[in-house]
């Protein structure tokens, strides 16, 4: 039961390794991605920001006539940014980056275990629960903060504009607290399993 021989195949450990190289790659990519944000928030000029609309319409002329439309989002370049957007906008980023960062640690980690022919047990349950909360909470958080740095670019730039506060998506919390707990009981059962397998051995 706890010799790797016996739980993985070959093939198993193969997808592991491209698994883990994946993240590595994932998690590389979003450092530079923050970075570059980073910088480009700190800067304070011609920053693009993406706002969320409401109530906005906008008119195109085309050839056939106009076209009415109903802006939900867009973005905008503000020409400069205050500390009060500068300093959400920097932990904004710095937040995502690492929530990118704890996931894709925690799941190397959890493939190691498995590697190691340690598929379920109570660290890997952990590791597993962490992941999943924690991507939950630190990319709610890293909407927030997003969401103050367009408040106040748009704040800045367009006062009478009517755009959003903040937008939860309350299917996709509950869809992924779902998730997260189904993976989270089944390691927990699993474990369970094991143990009592163990036992009567």
């Amino acid at each position: 039961m706890t010799s790797q021989q016996t739980v993985l195949t070959r093939g198993d450990r193969i997808a592991l390794f491209a698994f883990v190289a994946a993240g590595a790659a994932i998690a590389a990519g979003s450092a530079i991605t923050a970075i570059a944000r980073i910088i480009e928030i700190a800067r304070g000029t011609d920053v693009p920001v993406l706002v969320e609309f409401t109530g906005q319409n906008a008119t195109i002329a085309h050839s056939g006539g106009n076209l009415d439309l109903a802006i939900e989002q867009g973005v905008v370049l503000a020409d400069s940014l205050d500390p009060i957007a500068i300093v959400p906008g920097i932990l904004g980023q710095l937040t995502f980056l690492l929530t990118i960062l704890t996931i894709v640690a925690t799941l190397v980690l959890l493939s190691r275990n498995i590697l190691r022919g340690r598929v379920f047990s109570r660290g890997n349950t952990r590791l597993v629960m962490i992941a999943g909360v924690g991507g939950l909470a630190g990319f709610s958080l890293a909407k927030f903060f997003d969401t103050m740095l367009a408040n106040a670019a748009i704040a800045e730039a367009a006062p009478g504009l009517d755009n959003l506060v903040m937008t939860i998506a309350p299917f996709t919390l509950i869809l992924g607290a779902f998730a997260i707990a189904a993976v989270g009981t089944a390691f927990t059962v699993g474990d369970r399993l094991q143990r009592d397998t163990e036992g009567l051995v």
